[in-house]
């Protein structure tokens, strides 16, 4: 099975988001945690977090893209308690299995994102609209093994 996880391309998560996640935590889109705000309650660190963010599962700080890898059953299980402990104490889930009911269907979704080869990078953009939250996912899919990017062309003078 494969699973996203976060990647830090730059150090500009640290610096845009309220809380950045730490390079190589699992993650989901949490598009949850926005459920029940809206822009103007919002910093402007939060707006980045809401617009470009994926939640890291160890942190829960937020990583602007995350990278396809493969993951074992005995993690995807980590990651589905991780979540909804993190469901019960910052959202005050009504029950344990509420929680993990929850944090199944976010790790399922995530998992259904990751459709791609291994080490494709994804992107997540958000919106706020009249019917509710608009979420799109972009893939940025590697190079194969030794392909080279055309930078430049070379062209004979004409005289």
């Amino acid at each position: 099975m494969k699973f996203p996880r976060t990647i830090r391309l730059d150090p500009s998560d640290v610096k845009v988001f309220p809380l950045a996640a730490e390079p190589g935590e699992w993650a989901v889109t949490g598009t949850f945690a926005f459920a029940d705000t809206g822009p103007a309650a919002m910093s402007r660190k939060e707006q980045l977090a809401f617009m470009s963010g994926w939640l890291g599962t160890g942190s829960f700080g937020r990583s602007t893209m995350v990278q396809v890898v493969d993951i074992t059953a005995e993690q995807y299980d980590d990651v589905v308690r991780m979540i909804a402990d993190h469901l019960v104490s910052a959202y005050g889930a009504p029950d344990r299995d509420a929680a993990l009911a929850a944090a199944r269907d976010e790790a399922a979704d995530a998992a259904g994102l990751c459709d791609h080869p291994v080490n494709t990078l994804l992107a997540i953009e958000r919106e706020f609209t009249d019917d509710g939250i608009s979420e799109r996912v972009s893939a940025i899919t590697p190079e194969p093994a030794g392909a080279h990017t055309r930078v430049w062309e070379i062209v004979e003078d004409e005289d």
